[in-house]
């Protein structure tokens, strides 16, 4: 039996003996939220700070009086970025009686999508898993609930061509990518864009773990010589890549990382902000303290005489978490005011997601619209660049080629 195993029966034995009946169901005034997480595993670089911004949240709704009434309780399980840890944990949250499931990785995603859906249960995917689950009528309980990598992508590349003046014609694009399943996903957009735009597009592939690409490196910056570089890499590669290009001469000004090479972390990795100066990276957040949310955290961490995290020096990741939280507390409000009161069932929260309209989380979120069509929520991105020593906003929410992505959506369901 599986150390996971062990620790989900201890843990399970635990919660049935803490609840009335033994049976989760029997607190009248509990919602259930399964949390998977990656705190030990390959990923970890991000789970240790989103997590906690997830839990944070959840208190701050808590401290609050909780979901109309009803106190959240969060089951998180360490999936270790793993497949079978990730299964067995799905398993934990139903027992639990979960009426929601943030899930964490693409693998572990794609390998849950028919369980979720088996068993009628929603599950987030924010920033990560198959693009085309957009499509609500294709994975009716999958919800990336931000931008997938086509949008990012989309947005990557309305962001050079405004950057080089508005054209892209006859320019040169390098792609630098991990070279997995999703560092491939983006690839048909970009494809479609070159035709449409008139660029040259070289792709580079950085095989796992991906801390060597000093070769792929030197290929873009001495033979293909770039307008642009745009990056799509994970754990250590972001502080790896920006480091080579650095070392190699090319202006960190002419370069656009995706979501999960965009965070503090992957700077000071790579040398601190002074050395990535100009660093352009794409975001479905909002980045730093500056936000009445993370005020009110801050506040409620004060108001228990506790010292609150050091979210300016996380902030991208640790403001996902909450962002995530956030819109799971916004589908359980919806589902339990639809039902004027009663405990809803996750059928219903789904519907609850489904129905999140207009939603900012003052201004830390684009104006978020969740329909039982679009489960992305739009695609909004934003660019934050380093510049004097932090991360700064370079415009605002904009969504791009949303045209070019609805036929490749279209194309995904014949």
């Amino acid at each position: 039996m599986s150390k996971l195993k062990l620790w989900l029966g201890a843990a399970a034995a635990v919660a049935l003996l803490a609840l009335p009946g033994g049976n989760p169901s029997a607190q009248e005034k509990e919602l259930v939220f399964g949390l998977h997480c990656d705190r030990t595993g390959a990923t970890q670089t991000v789970g240790v700070f989103l997590c906690p911004g997830y839990h944070d949240y959840i208190s701050l709704v808590n401290s609050k009086g909780g979901v109309e009434g009803y106190k959240i309780r969060v089951v998180e399980i360490d999936n270790e970025y793993k497949v079978p840890p990730a299964m067995e944990a799905h398993e934990r949250f139903k027992m639990e009686g979960a009426v929601l499931t943030g899930l964490y990785g693409t693998p572990q995603t794609a390998a849950l999508t028919k369980k979720l859906e088996e068993d009628k249960v929603l599950g987030t995917s924010p920033g990560f898993g198959t693009a085309a689950a957009a499509d609500g009528r294709r994975f009716p309980y999958l919800f990336p609930i931000a931008a997938s990598y086509w949008s990012q992508a989309a947005g990557s590349v309305a962001f050079v061509k405004k950057e080089l003046g508005g054209n892209l014609n006859g320019k040169k694009i390098a792609y630098l990518y991990y070279d997995n399943p999703a560092g491939k996903e983006p690839l048909v957009i970009f494809e479609d864009l070159a035709k449409s735009e008139g660029f040259e597009l070289r792709t580079f592939a950085v095989p796992a773990p991906g801390i060597e690409m000093g070769a792929q490196v030197l290929d873009i910056t001495g033979r293909f010589k770039p307008d642009f570089v745009i990056t799509h890499l994970f754990g250590r590669s972001p502080s790896v890549s920006i480091k080579e290009l650095k070392g190699k001469g090319y202006p960190l000004s002419k370069v656009i990382s995706f979501v999960w090479g965009a965070s503090e972390a992957d700077v000071k990795a790579a040398g601190g902000f002074e050395l990535a100066n100009g660093y352009n990276t794409i975001q479905f957040a909002g980045v730093g303290t500056d936000f009445p949310v993370i005020k009110d955290i801050n506040e409620m961490f004060a108001a228990q005489g506790k010292a609150a995290p050091s979210q300016q020096e996380i902030s991208v990741f640790y403001n996902r978490g909450v962002v995530i939280a956030a819109l799971h507390v916004e589908a359980a409000r919806n589902a339990v005011k639809a039902k004027g009161g009663a405990r809803p069932t996750p059928e219903e929260v789904k519907r609850g997601m489904e129905s999140i309209k207009g939603f900012t989380l003052g201004g830390l979120v684009p104006p978020m619209e969740l329909t039982p069509e679009d489960h992305e929520g739009g695609g909004w991105v934003q660019v934050w660049t380093v510049k004097d020593g932090k991360l700064t906003k370079n415009g605002d929410w904009f969504q791009a080629y949303r045209e070019v992505i609805r036929k490749h959506l279209a194309a995904e369901t014949k």
